[in-house]
């Protein structure tokens, strides 16, 4: 089967004196009506079955495999928020979970709160966001996409009578927050277009949606917006964050008119995260405080950040992630060198009480959050944790002692022992001397540090997101066949701060795309993988990443996996009515000044490539995707096959029922990391 060529009709771009010419430009033409486009997507992907058929059988097997490793019958740990006990249930081969509530920890007088495969019965794709009960336990709202475009409707349960009711809102973010008369609800109402959450509508139940007071209206659309609730529930939030700066309005949660009060002034670089308990604010901020600092401040002096008092100093080497507030204790996020660890400080009425006492775990690299702690007046914490080679488990912490308990851990059917793996952290020296850090697995019984063992690096780096290394009981699949799996920590992420974000963004994306490919060229180096079976993966940002190293570096690697990728970056951030695109200014830069079109222009993966052999490329994407449109893979491939000179397989994927996330349920997602492993044990011409 020959692969689809696609049509050219040239079409110039022109900016700042310099010229593109963009044959594939037609593809931008909405595949969700034009047929032209729709049977382009299909061809594409009945040329990626037909390449992949003859080993059809390994990819229903790994699927299989991926499958048998998940509890089918699973429960989360109950939680108290309020007078009621929640937790979720997932049972058999049912793809989404049951939403329960009970009046004790063990469940006595268990009731149903929602079935999700009731509510996604009959839909190809159905995502539930946020569930929130009203604050006297009576009514459930809650927020659904059935389309992956992340476009919501907000729906209500009485809770008394399990009786849907009549109010419904559309086209929402996926969140609501209750005012406390059980009778208000706000929620964030996005923009058609560009789907930017940007109104904060007030709705009284009972009312239809057209008669829902307009709240609040952000006209800086370089912001998105949430909503929240303070942790002493006297207010609601609403949180305003661009890439480099934060802005924060609220609402009286007791006043069901409450106008929008601006919380403090608008600081342009002023990056923040605030909360209250009681009589006191208590501000994560990074004024005057690159990796931020505990702040505090009351009702008089939150307006005025000059009059706020440090709780927490700000520290050179450590990033203060988050705060979250106990009655008695404050329980602090950090990350120094790389590694999360958890401070617990004891206070009086907002006053500490001494030296913060730590939480300590010992894996030599791993993943910790705190985990769901609705009640503040309690002694002990959730933390969930998890590392390479530790399933994810949840403990309960005592603040005062550091004591922890297991709660439930994990559950990895089949053989799996944790024995038989290991974990390492490494520093890997960049080409400008920077140390990079990479966290990586392989199974002991199978690895030799002499080059011979097949490698699957993983990278992301922007927006300051930071890929901690987890569990992973799919990547077992790799591992239990000889790979290696690496985590590249690149500059991008705040893996190293908030310097190290900075350090992989605008003028300095470069960083990001050398340091990815400088750790591929150390680990081959120093025997962790073979230098001709190295695949590499990333998705959205992270298909960009994918994007640019094949370009610069393609010699590297035998296989990529490209998903959801954000690979026209210089004509999509040139487009103000694509989604997010006006958000993305400070992380990318601004096309509009010359300046950074040329920044953008020198490794936009789409606007770079060139007439050379590729590795083997897989790319997915997502028919219905909201954050990256399908458009943006599609062209590339279209324009790869025009200009790669190898005859390595170049493969393209739509799911035509999902987005950004992929496909929804927990056993149909499968399918798509089975295709990913099975890809590249084809192109690696693995023999089971």
């Amino acid at each position: 089967m020959q692969a689809p060529i696609a049509k050219k009709i040239p079409f110039l771009l022109e900016n700042h004196g310099h010229q593109r010419q963009d044959n594939y430009y037609w593809m931008r033409d909405d595949a969700r009506q034009d047929d032209e486009v729709l049977a382009h997507l299909r061809a594409e992907n009945s040329y990626c079955e037909a390449k992949l058929a003859p080993t059809q059988h390994r990819q229903k097997a790994l699927f299989e495999e991926l499958k048998s490793r998940i509890k089918k019958d699973d429960n989360t740990v109950p939680v108290r928020d309020g007078k009621y006990w929640y937790h979720s249930e997932v049972s058999g081969d049912q793809e989404y979970a049951k939403h329960f509530r009970a009046d004790t920890f063990d469940g006595q007088g268990k009731t149903l709160l929602l079935d999700v495969n009731e509510l996604a019965h009959g839909h190809e794709f159905y995502d539930l966001a946020d569930m929130a009960v009203s604050p006297n336990e009576q009514c459930l709202a809650y927020c659904e996409d059935y389309s992956g475009r992340r476009i919501y409707q907000v729906r209500f349960k009485d809770l008394l009578t399990g009786q849907l009711l009549a109010d419904e809102l559309s086209d929402c973010e996926g969140q609501v927050v209750w005012a406390n008369d059980n009778q208000t609800v706000y929620y964030v109402k996005k923009d058609p277009q560009t789907l930017l959450g940007y109104q904060v509508f007030r709705h009284r139940m009972g009312t239809v949606q057209e008669q829902d007071e307009l709240v609040y209206e952000e006209q800086d659309r370089s912001f998105y917006m949430g909503l929240g609730k303070s942790r002493d529930e006297s207010l609601i939030f609403i949180d305003l964050e661009a890439t480099e700066t934060s802005h924060t309005y609220v609402l009286d949660a007791n006043d069901a008119n409450a106008q929008a009060v601006e919380l403090t002034p608008r600081i342009m670089g002023h990056l923040y995260d605030v909360d209250k308990l009681g009589e006191q604010f208590y501000i994560v901020s990074n004024l005057d405080a690159k990796n931020y600092r505990l702040m505090q401040a009351t009702t008089q002096t939150i307006s005025n950040p000059d009059a706020w008092q440090q709780v927490i100093a700000h520290r050179e080497s450590v990033l203060l992630e988050s705060v979250e507030l106990f009655n008695t204790y404050w329980l602090v996020t950090e990350r120094e060198l790389g590694q999360i660890r958890f401070v617990v400080y004891q206070h009086e009425q907002g006053q500490m009480l001494g030296e913060g006492n730590v939480l300590a775990f010992d894996d030599p690299c791993y993943f910790a959050g705190v985990g769901m702690n609705p009640e503040p007046n309690v002694s002990k914490a959730r933390i969930y944790y998890s590392s390479l080679t530790t399933p994810g488990s949840l403990y309960e912490f005592d603040l005062a002692s550091g004591e922890r308990v297991l709660l439930k851990q994990q559950q990895v059917q089949g053989d799996f022992d944790p024995a038989l793996y290991q974990s390492e952290r490494l520093m890997i020296t960049a080409r400008d001397g920077v140390k990079v850090p990479v966290s990586l697995v392989y199974r002991r019984d199978s690895f030799s540090k002499d080059g011979t063992n097949p490698l699957l690096q993983y990278g992301y780096g922007a927006y300051g997101i930071t890929i901690d290394p987890s569990f992973s009981s799919g990547i077992l699949s790799l591992l239990d066949r000889g790979f290696v799996y690496a985590i590249a920590h690149i500059r991008g992420s705040e893996m190293l701060g908030r310097a190290w974000y900075d350090a992989g963004k605008l003028t300095q994306k470069q960083n990001t795309f050398n340091d990815f490919i400088d750790i591929t060229q150390a680990l081959i180096e120093q025997g962790y993988g073979d230098a001709d079976k190295v695949c590499a993966s990333g998705g959205s940002a992270g298909g960009l990443l994918m994007g640019a190293v094949v370009n610069q570096a393609p010699h590297l690697y035998r296989a990529i996996g490209c998903h959801v990728p954000f690979l026209d970056v210089l004509t999509t951030m040139l487009d103000e009515s694509i989604p997010l695109t006006t958000n993305e200014y400070d992380e990318w830069g601004n096309p509009n000044d010359e300046q950074d079109y040329h920044t953008i222009a020198a490794y936009s993966p789409y606007d770079n490539i060139q007439s050379q052999d590729y590795p083997h490329i897989l790319v997915t994407t997502g028919l219905h995707d909201s954050q990256v449109q399908y458009w943006e893979p599609m062209k590339w491939v279209a324009k790869m096959r025009e200009h790669k000179t190898d005859d390595n397989l170049l493969l393209f994927k739509t799911d035509l029922e999902s987005g950004h996330g992929g496909a929804s349920g927990r056993f149909k997602s499968l399918e798509e990391k089975a295709l990913e492993f099975n890809f590249f044990l084809t192109a690696l011409d693995y023999e089971d």
